[in-house]
């Protein structure tokens, strides 16, 4: 295990030319990032998943209904023993040949049948008062946090000249703020990691989950490094697109046609110059040469551009679907559902076509899809359907 140990913690992969972790132990005079604080994110992430269960109760659930948010969820399909064995057991989506099989046995015509297994799909998926209150957290945590991002930034030397996020590496030492900072957004991660499984379902799970795992590596690598500096422009300008993205959803929930429009669209806007302008321009920049320049190569450098280059990745992938959400919204005068979108249109026309031969809409029913948020980057309804 000693010698795991000592492989993993190697100094010539983790830190640069003639430095040592026994130069980078915390003294009385300076105090330096340390493996060991990162345990900390753990038990203050169960206190973040805690002081949400409270705030959605108690916060924002009152605001729910008194802004008028449907409380319930979808209506309940009529109990059918034949038709829940077929759905439970066989499929979902039955297609015209089973269609018609049941229709005989049951005595029943197909356009009930089609919409019995559309009701019985739909009441498995949240209420729009659930919804609303998991933006309305996340909003609200989004808010603070970017507020205090920009706080302490703005008193720093690296917000306006990033060549200083690498003067007198490694021996930066760690500011309180910083570090508050960095636990704080790094516990609030693991929390969504963990929460993702008990949320509101989406279709893009799978890329939020990659998403959440490459945060959380993020934080933990730049942090034992004290890549700290560069970590926290990073995080400020992703926090920045999420606020609106919760803002528009919410106002979707609330049946704010206008509102919610105007936001998804600014937030495509925010997004789209913040990960495709900025990040690259102003972060890649300055870890691709400027860190080259003036600390030379050593491996944990290219580990971090990796990451932050996979991270690029899923912003030109979520920027895709939103550039294609914002055209349809222009072009229609509404915002259309995309493909990231987790909850069917509750119109019968939807299936009065078999669904294998069932041409693919793309016009949401408003009010009726679903949203996500740092679990996905579009919204659903007036927004379509995650930093």
């Amino acid at each position: 295990m000693a010698g795991i140990l000592a492989w993993f913690w190697n100094e010539r992969f983790w830190l640069p030319h003639n430095v040592t972790w026994a130069d980078l132990q915390s003294t009385e005079e300076a105090t330096f990032p340390q493996a060991e604080d990162l345990y900390l994110a753990f038990p203050l992430a169960f206190c973040i998943f805690m002081i949400r269960l409270l705030f959605e109760r108690f916060i924002a659930k009152p605001c729910a209904l008194g802004l008028k948010v449907q409380a319930n969820g979808p209506q309940k399909a009529q109990p059918n023993a034949i038709l829940e064995k077929v759905f439970t057991a066989i499929t979902k989506h039955p297609d015209e040949k089973r269609l018609e099989g049941l229709s005989k046995q049951l005595d029943w015509d197909v356009r009930s049948i089609q919409r019995w297994f559309r009701q019985r799909r739909n009441q498995e998926k949240p209420s729009t008062l659930r919804k609303f209150c998991e933006s309305m957290w996340r909003f609200t945590f989004y808010l603070y946090i970017f507020t205090y991002g920009v706080r302490f930034l703005k008193k720093t030397p690296w917000l306006w000249n990033t060549r200083q996020c690498w003067n007198g590496y490694p021996y930066q030492p760690l500011m309180p703020d910083l570090h508050y900072y960095y636990i704080v957004e790094l516990s609030f991660y693991w929390s969504l990691m963990f929460s993702q499984f008990i949320d509101v379902k989406r279709k893009d799970f799978g890329i939020m989950f990659t998403h959440h795992v490459l945060a959380v590596t993020l934080l933990t690598f730049s942090y034992i490094t004290n890549l700290t500096r560069v970590g926290t422009l990073i995080l400020c300008l992703h926090d920045s697109a999420d606020i609106v993205l919760e803002a528009a959803k919410m106002a979707n929930y609330c049946k704010c046609q206008k509102l919610s429009d105007l936001l998804f669209l600014t937030f495509a806007i925010v997004f789209i110059v913040s990960r495709l302008g900025i990040y690259p321009l102003w972060i890649l920049n300055t870890t691709l040469f400027e860190l080259y320049e003036a600390l030379g190569n050593f491996p944990a450098l290219w580990v971090l551009n990796v990451l932050l280059m996979v991270l690029q990745i899923l912003h030109c992938l979520w920027s895709y679907l939103i550039i294609k959400t914002a055209y349809k919204a222009v072009s229609k005068g509404k915002v259309a559902k995309d493909a990231r979108s987790d909850v069917e249109s509750s119109s019968d026309e939807e299936e009065t076509v078999p669904r294998s031969k069932a041409p693919h809409s793309t016009v949401a029913t408003n009010g009726t899809s679903g949203a996500n948020g740092t679990n996905g980057y579009l919204t659903g309804g007036t927004c379509s359907e995650e930093h």
